[in-house]
């Protein structure tokens, strides 16, 4: 009997570092879509902006680690979007606003399924800490005999 408590103790032991590690890159591919929610919505807002503003507007351009540059507003019809894999097209405004709200819906829809995945695994981390509390106590009761 104590064999087989310990070899499932053993078991849960490493069903649990596996489910560790499972929530921890659930967790950073969480963090990865929020990011890159983050910057779409960025992007859609600026596209919206887009819209009521008039060629040769003035606009200041975020060039990184909190600087801009002053540029005029050449073209408000036409927009250079990113479809992935590095790879750019020239759209016109609407269509650019329609590819960044649906890739906006497409990552709520992932973040939505990472976050059920990793309630999930918590789920099943909490019952595996419960049995293995109770195994634990079942094996220390058997040696103290």
């Amino acid at each position: 009997m104590e064999n087989k408590n310990e070899e499932e103790l053993r078991r849960l032991s490493v069903e649990m570092r596996l489910l560790e590690q499972t929530a921890e890159a659930l967790q950073a591919r969480h963090n990865m879509v929020n990011t890159v929610i983050t910057d779409l919505t960025v992007a859609n807002m600026t596209l919206e902006g887009l819209e009521k503003e008039k060629e040769n507007t003035e606009l200041l351009i975020p060039i990184g680690g909190t600087s801009y540059i002053k540029a005029k507003l050449a073209n408000t019809e036409k927009v250079t979007v990113g479809v992935g894999a590095g790879v750019s097209v020239e759209k016109t405004l609407p269509e650019a606003k329609e590819i960044v709200k649906n890739r906006l819906a497409e990552l709520e829809k992932t973040r939505l399924a990472l976050q059920q995945q990793f309630s999930q695994v918590a789920e099943k981390m909490n019952d595996n800490k419960e049995k293995f509390e109770a195994l634990v106590a079942v094996v220390r009761g058997e040696k103290a005999q």
